[in-house]
Formats: C-alpha cells, structure tokens, sequence
C-alpha cells in the first residue's frame, strides 16, 4: 500500500480508492469485485430481445484492479501483474486493451453524457478471468464510471452512473452497487439484501469461456432447461447462513445450455461436489463454475485437489456503496 503524504482514502469494503498528488499529477485506484449469481431465472422476452431476468447476485472478493492518472489522452493499457494475476491462470480468452475494452467505452460515455474532453491514463490488472460469468468486463466498467467521475471532479449523481451503467451492460448497475442482491428486469432493478453472512467458495473455469450472447441465442431457440430457482428460498437461506437449504434452492436455467457446449462444466461442478462443496454450480452464462463450502479449511483442500486452476474466494456480505456513490 502507498504510503503517501498527501492521499484520500474512501474504503468500503473491497470497493475503495485512494488518491494521491505525485508531482501535481492526481492517482486514484480502484478494486472492482466479480460476481456469482446464486440464482438465475428466465420470466420471458422483451419485444426488443433483451430477457426479463430473476436473480440473486452477490460480489465475492476475486478482483480487478484499474488505476487512473490524469492526462492529456485517454489510453487504456494492462498492468505487468495481469500475468501473476490468481484469476489470470483460468482466463481463457485474450483482454484486449483498447477502445473496445469496456473500461474505455465507460470512459467515453462518460465523456459523452457529460459533453467534455478530458484524457485520463488507465491501467488495469486482470485477475478475474474472461468469458466466465464473473462479470469481469462489468466489474471494470463500474470501476471506470465511479473513479473517472470522481478523476474528473463531474459529481454525476448515482442515478446517473447506473442509468449510463446499463446501456454498457446488464451486469453494470448491480456492480456498481455490490454487496448481495435480488436483481430482475434486465438488470436495472435491485433491492439491497446487505448485510448476509459470509460465504467461503472455490471458484474454477474448467474449459474456454462462452459469449453470452451466444449462451441466451442457444437458451432461445430451444436448448435443454435448467432446473429453475427458488429464490424467495434462496434468498432465506442466504440472509440465515442456511448452506443446506442454499443449495437445495439454488439454479440457473442456462447451465445445460452451456453444459452441452463445454461438457468440462460438468465435470467441474462433480468434481467440486465430490470434494465437499454443498452445492456447486456455473454462475452466469459461463463458463466459471462455483462450489459452496462450510468453512474456510474445506475450501482450502477442494481448491487443492481439483484438476484444474481454481481460487479460493469470499462473498462480500455487505453493500459496498452504503456510504458513498
């Protein structure tokens, strides 16, 4: 950690940022947290195509790390770490540090919505992997939207930055927010669960990453359901610490969609399961598979035994923004 004399520190939880004044150039850091999806319903469809989702979410402690500089331009560039990142080793899709990247399309809405020309350096250490359900790509995005408002003294409301959150993506608004969560429509609509107990949990990506895109057009035209969930009873359970009935009450309807096009999904959450998890499950649309375990030491030895790279990770139980954004 820096140490250095002139420095703000506004630390919620995994979310926090710290400035600092190094030769009159302002610094500000941000961690930004993956995702789970406890649960993961489909109601229907939109006449635009976007699906009306039910979901419990939840940010686990696995995370990203963008640094910003002021600057003339606006660049965007990976860290030396991303290749010593623990979540680096299940990536398996390339990140491509450009204006496709989405902590640069946050940077350009911003500019966009408020109608400014400003430049900012970005850097970003990748340890969430890729194509997975972890909601990387978002959680860099919300990352963006919260430090350069603040880089770029805009005071864009929170309001604000969810409505511009959205159009980068579903997953956007509820990143911005974290803690635990009932999420529904496409994504826009919340209600905080925080604070819930703390989870312990192994997270593996067994095989290559799927697009979600690509995940919802199979769902569409017909591909095999998945066990739907229970989340009012999943949503007990979680606020209670009730594992058992979490797990008998957890489900996400693309698993089989994605099981069908990487069969090692499968065979992650067996192996998981056979190691101890209570539960284990695919978050999102994939590929990253998820087990739920009683305690820190059982995780521990699951992580040691599966076949493939895995991290070790917490939920985050409380709502990272309750005292700022």
């Amino acid at each position: 950690m820096l140490a250095p004399p002139y420095r703000f520190v506004q630390n919620l939880l995994y979310w926090h940022y710290y400035t600092i004044l190094k030769g009159w150039v302002a610094m500000l850091c941000l961690q930004a947290p993956a995702k789970i999806n406890w649960t993961l319903d489909i109601l229907g469809v939109r006449p635009d195509g976007y699906h009306l989702l039910e979901m419990l979410m939840q940010s686990v402690d696995l995370c990203d790390t963008l640094c910003l500089w002021e600057a003339d331009e606006l660049t965007l560039e990976g860290s030396a770490q991303n290749a010593a990142g623990q979540g680096e080793a299940m990536a398996s899709q390339p990140v491509r540090f450009d204006e496709r990247n989405l902590v640069f399309r946050a940077a350009q809405a911003l500019l966009a919505h408020t109608g400014k020309r400003l430049g900012a350096r970005m850097q970003l250490t990748k340890r969430i992997p890729s194509g997975a359900g972890l909601g990387g790509g978002s959680a860099d995005a919300a990352a963006a939207l919260v430090g350069l408002n603040a880089l770029w003294k805009l005071n864009l409301s929170r309001e604000a930055l969810l409505d511009i959150g959205l159009r980068l993506g579903a997953d956007v608004p509820f990143l911005l927010t974290g803690g635990l969560a009932r999420v529904s429509g496409i994504g826009e609509r919340m209600v905080s669960l925080s604070p819930a107990p703390e989870i312990w949990l192994v997270i593996t990506q067994p095989c290559a990453g799927l697009s979600t895109a690509e995940v919802f057009a199979a769902y569409d035209a017909g591909g095999p359901l998945g066990l739907r969930p229970d989340n009012d009873a999943a949503q007990a359970a979680l606020l209670t610490g009730d594992l058992l009935s979490l797990g008998r009450a957890m489900g996400n309807v693309l698993e089989p969609v994605s099981r069908r096009a990487r069969p090692a999904i499968s065979e992650a959450a067996g192996a998981l399961e056979r190691e101890g998890a209570v539960r284990a499950m695919m978050t999102g649309s994939g590929s990253a598979v998820f087990g739920v375990f009683e305690s820190r030491a059982l995780a521990l030895r699951a992580q040691a035994a599966l076949p493939w790279p895995a991290v070790l990770a917490r939920t985050l139980p409380c709502n990272p923004f309750s005292k700022g954004l």
